[in-house]
């Protein structure tokens, strides 16, 4: 039986700004379903990760990864935007917030660089992040704001 050849996941290499951005949007989209499942198909089979000091590889490791990572992080909303990119290559800085299992928040940022097959699927994923303890006050994704119109500048740091 012939194997069914996956569909390719567009924006496609070579990037332009404009791709390179509807491509950053759209991880952002997939990571917010926090479905593990979901999420990893917009991976290579035998993609790599760096999270931290945690190294992946493949489909299965990153599914049980995100698993076990959105069981202890309620209320995961996700901003992400270019940084930067290149033919096959984009730069992202992101910002998250969660809340732990006793219900303190956290502000995780940082950066991630991502490469790209051709078909569209992240190969390689390497990030680098740091958490931040939140009060309620301080928090800049609450219910029913949009992630996307927060303005986020060193004011807000």
């Amino acid at each position: 039986m012939a194997e069914l050849k996956e569909a390719a996941k567009p924006p496609l290499p070579p990037f332009t700004r404009e791709t390179a951005e509807k491509k950053v949007k759209a991880a952002q989209d997939l990571w917010n379903t926090k479905d593990p499942a979901v999420v990893k198909m917009g991976y290579t089979p035998d993609s790599i990760w760096r999270n931290r000091s945690t190294f992946l590889k493949g489909r299965d490791e990153i599914e049980a990864w995100l698993t076990d990572k959105w069981s202890v992080e309620n209320g995961y909303r996700l901003r992400k935007e270019l940084f930067s990119f290149t033919d096959n290559k984009i730069a992202v800085q992101f910002w998250y917030e969660w809340h732990d299992t006793t219900g303190q928040w956290w502000r995780t940022y940082g950066l991630e660089d991502w490469t790209f097959a051709e078909d569209g699927r992240m190969r390689k994923r390497m990030m680098s992040g740091n958490d931040l303890k939140l009060t309620e006050e301080e928090r800049w994704f609450k219910d029913g704001v949009d992630v996307n119109e927060v303005v986020i500048d060193e004011k807000h740091w």
